[in-house]
This record gives C-alpha cells, sequence and structure tokens, in this order.
C-alpha cells in the first residue's frame, strides 16, 4: 500500500473546498489498514468515505485515511431473512440497488443518499421513516488506537439520531457492516411525498419504492457533482416540552414530531424557511432554492466562506425562533 505525502483533498469532499493533506493512503483490506495504524501512531487520523458529510477549511496536518476495501457477501439465510456482509468502500446507493433488485426489503428508503457503506453506521443515515440502524445486526472496526480489530453488536453501537458511538468517539474505523434484511416487502404509507408519488400503484413493488425516491431525491436535491454541497447540513432540532410550547408560540404552524417520551422533533428546513433563507445566497454560498436545509457551494474554494454563511443562518434562525442549529455536516 502507498503512502502519499501532501495530497490535494478537494476532489475528496463534496462542497470542493481546497485543502492538503500531510499523508493520504487507502487501505484495500483490514490487514493494510491496521498495518498503517502500526507504522503512524503518533500522527492524527481522519477517516473519509465519500467526503459527501465533510469538507475542510485548513490542511489536515495528518493521516487522512481513504478505506478502499469492496465486496458484498451473503453470511445467511432462512424463509425470511438475509443476512449480508457489505465492505466499507461499497458505494452506499450501489449497494441498496444491489438489495432491491435481489429482492431484500429494508433499506430502500435510504436510496440515492450518498456516501459508503462504512459511513452510514457513523452516521446513522435516515430518510422516509427509515434509519440504518434498523437494519444493522453488527460492524466491523479497526481500533484506530491499537490497530486491532473490534466488533460491535447493534446494540453496542449506541445509535441515536444521526449519531453513534462512532460518531461521539471517532475511535474506530468501520471496515465492514453486516445488514438483515426481509424477504418480503409489503409498502406502508409514512411519508406524504413518496405516498403522492405513489398514488397511481395500488400495490407498490421494492424496486418501484426506490425508483419514487430516487426521483423525489433528484427533484428536491442538487448533484454534487453540479452544484457542490454536503446534502442535509442541519440536523433536525430535538426539543424539551418547554422549548416546543414556546416555538408553537411563534410558529403555530410549526411541524412537531413526538419523539420517545418528553422529546420532540421538528424541521430545521422549516426554520430555515422561515426565517427568510430558502434560495439566499451571498457571492459564493447561498441556501438552495428547492430545499432550506441545503447549504450550496456557487463559487469558492475556501471552505470558511461556507462557515461564515452557516453562521448567519444559524444566527437568524436562533435571532427569531430561539433554536440553535447544529450542524449535521462534519468540519475540519
Amino acid at each position: 500500500m502507498n503512502v502519499k505525502q501532501h495530497i490535494q483533498l478537494q476532489p475528496y469532499n463534496s462542497f470542493r473546498t481546497k485543502a492538503r493533506a500531510k499523508l493520504f493512503c487507502e487501505p484495500g483490506s483490514v490487514e493494510e489498514l491496521s498495518k498503517v495504524l502500526r507504522i503512524y501512531p503518533d500522527e492524527p487520523k481522519l477517516v473519509i468515505g465519500s467526503g459527501c458529510n465533510l469538507f475542510f477549511t485548513k490542511d489536515f496536518d495528518g493521516l487522512v485515511i481513504h478505506p478502499a476495501m469492496r465486496g458484498i457477501c451473503l453470511l445467511s439465510e432462512n424463509d425470511s431473512t438475509v443476512e449480508l456482509e457489505a465492505a466499507a468502500g461499497e458505494d452506499w446507493d450501489d449497494f441498496v440497488n444491489y438489495c432491491v433488485k435481489k429482492g431484500y426489503a429494508g433499506i430502500e428508503n435510504l436510496s440515492l443518499i450518498p456516501g459508503t457503506v462504512g459511513a452510514a453506521p457513523i452516521q446513522n443515515i435516515g430518510a422516509y421513516g427509515t434509519e440504518v440502524k434498523d437494519a444493522i445486526v453488527r460492524v466491523h472496526t479497526v481500533n484506530k488506537n491499537t490497530g486491532k480489530p473490534e466488533t460491535f453488536s447493534a446494540e453496542a453501537c449506541e445509535f441515536g439520531y444521526r449519531d453513534s458511538i462512532f460518531k461521539r468517539t471517532r475511535q474506530h474505523i468501520v471496515t465492514s457492516v453486516v445488514f438483515r434484511l426481509s424477504k418480503s416487502f409489503a409498502y406502508m404509507e409514512k411519508y406524504a411525498d413518496l405516498n403522492r408519488e405513489l398514488a397511481s400503484v395500488a400495490y407498490p413493488s421494492l424496486q418501484q419504492v426506490r425508483e419514487a425516491i430516487i426521483r423525489i431525491r433528484r427533484c428536491k436535491l442538487p448533484d454534487p457533482a453540479e452544484l457542490p454541497n454536503a446534502g442535509s447540513f442541519f440536523k433536525n432540532p430535538l426539543l424539551t416540552m418547554e422549548e416546543k410550547e414556546r416555538l408553537l408560540t411563534k410558529l403555530p404552524d410549526a411541524p412537531i414530531y413526538p419523539i420517545g417520551t418528553d422529546k420532540f422533533k421538528t424541521s430545521a428546513a422549516f426554520l430555515i424557511e422561515k426565517a427568510g433563507y430558502k434560495g439566499k445566497r451571498n457571492e459564493s454560498v447561498g441556501i438552495y432554492e428547492r430545499h432550506a436545509l441545503i447549504i450550496v457551494n456557487y463559487a469558492t474554494e475556501n471552505g470558511s466562506d461556507i462557515i461564515d454563511f452557516m453562521e448567519e443562518v444559524q444566527q437568524a434562525v436562533d435571532e427569531k425562533f430561539g433554536i440553535l442549529l447544529e450542524p449535521e455536516v462534519r468540519i475540519y
């Protein structure tokens, strides 16, 4: 495995901001990953997948690891379920497509989410009423500090809303993920957008649901290859009962969703739009005109410009509604 020096990271983040890595490698196996961790024990380390949920504001003075493990393996199956192991470097949507074509249900609602399989459990990606944690059985990793393989059960992953133990500690590099999926499928109405898209289909198939979600996402979301962005920039805020009531006095039509006991979720996109920022832009950065949750890069290679605009949006929402939006995107 070749460890390169002073590599430009602009191609490795979907915002296309410029920065250089002191060291850069693409391990193709667990053994290669363990080896490079042993060779460079004292270097700061950053693991990146497809770079669709991060951007850079400065050079990274350490080792950037871009896992390149590939492969999908059927581990077991019975009359109702299958267990598949997918390597961390596999493209996420390619994996979803593979499962749908095989007739394996459980992650079809996560179609067209950019990124890699290895990034999916870190962020606990979710869309249209599904979170990836619902399909994960275990996650195989390598400990960043020791170079030794470690396996986490789904429970040990400590999944939360766009969260996991891997995201909080950054001590483990995902090398593969094991999923349990169903061999049968029946569409259940959850989201209005998806219901409308499938209104003319009496009993939607797995493939039809995937295709509907792809159409919706392509209509609402900009292609990072054409308009650099990192998808949903902010998390949907979680509110206490008191915070919920305070928000409803200011915005009676605010969408509110119960989350467990005495916790509620509202829409960051709704708040940004009500703050007047949907479609707003400065010279180089702005909010996408079709979706208020997406910051887009029109003309800058400097990550600090994105930070400045992010803070402007945060301040506007906080001043109007008393809610400080938290970035979902990782910033370096």
